[in-house]
C-alpha cells in the first residue's frame, strides 16, 4: 500500500482476530520497523516483550475484563448501553501480545534533547508503537492497543523491572478483514472531528483555513 493509504485503513482490532500464528520473517519486519523510530538523543527507550503463553495471556485477558467493568460500572443510561457492544481488547483471539515498555535510563543520565522535556523519552516509545502498527497494516494485519489494566499488574505479568514502565499491550495477529469503519464509530461512542476544528493559525483559538477534498 502506498503511505498514505496505510495511514488511512489503520484501525484498532478487536474481534478480527483470526488466531493464524505470525511468520518469524513477519515478526521481524515489525519489530525492525518499530526499532527504526525516531527517539530522542536517540536513545531508543524501548523494549518489547512478546507474550504468547495461554495462560499468560488469560490472567492478562480476566485482569482486563475487570477493569472493564470497573469503567462500566461509572456509566449510565445510552452510553452504557453504548459501551456493553464494545469489545475491548483481542488479547486471546490474536494468540500474540507484544508488551512496550520504556526504560527512561537507556542513553545514560543525560539524554539529548530530554533535558526540557522529560517525557520525550515517552513520545519516542510511541513513536515506535505507531511504527509497528503501521507496518502490521502494510502487511494486511491487525493491531488493538489494550489500555484497560493497571500499570503495576502487567509490569509484574512480563517481569519488567520496577524502571521501566509498560507502555503498551498490543495484540497482533492474522485478521478476518479491517473494519472500514473504527469500532467506537460504528457503535456511536465517538466520531471523528473534522481536521478544521483542530487546526490553530498563528495562535490557539484563531481558525485556519484548511483545505478540504
Amino acid at each position: 500500500m502506498e503511505l498514505y493509504d496505510v495511514i488511512n485503513r489503520r484501525r484498532d482490532t478487536r474481534r478480527e482476530f483470526t488466531g493464524e500464528p505470525l511468520a518469524a520473517e513477519v515478526l521481524e519486519r515489525l519489530l525492525s520497523a518499530a526499532h527504526c523510530a525516531p527517539s530522542v538523543g536517540m536513545s531508543q527507550p524501548w523494549d518489547f516483550v512478546l507474550v504468547r503463553s495461554p495462560d499468560a495471556l488469560s490472567a492478562f485477558a480476566d485482569h482486563v475484563a475487570v477493569e472493564r467493568d470497573a469503567f462500566a460500572a461509572t456509566l449510565s443510561g445510552e452510553r452504557a448501553e453504548t459501551f456493553s457492544l464494545i469489545k475491548v481488547e483481542g488479547i486471546r483471539e490474536s494468540r500474540l501480545g507484544i508488551v512496550v515498555g520504556y526504560d527512561p535510563t537507556r542513553g545514560g543520565p543525560r539524554v539529548l534533547g530530554r533535558h526540557a522535556i522529560a517525557d520525550a523519552g515517552l513520545y519516542s516509545v510511541v513513536c515506535a508503537i505507531q511504527n509497528l502498527w503501521l507496518a502490521a497494516t502494510a502487511e494486511g494485519l491487525g493491531v488493538g492497543w489494550v489500555s484497560f489494566y493497571r500499570e503495576e499488574f502487567l509490569r509484574d505479568l512480563v517481569g519488567m523491572p520496577e524502571h521501566v514502565r509498560p507502555v503498551a499491550w498490543l495484540c497482533v495477529g492474522a485478521v478476518s478483514e479491517l473494519p472500514e469503519v473504527p469500532d467506537l464509530e460504528r457503535y456511536g461512542w465517538r466520531h471523528r472531528s473534522p481536521l478544521a476544528s483542530v487546526v490553530h493559525d498563528e495562535k490557539y483559538g484563531v481558525s485556519a483555513s484548511v483545505p478540504t477534498a
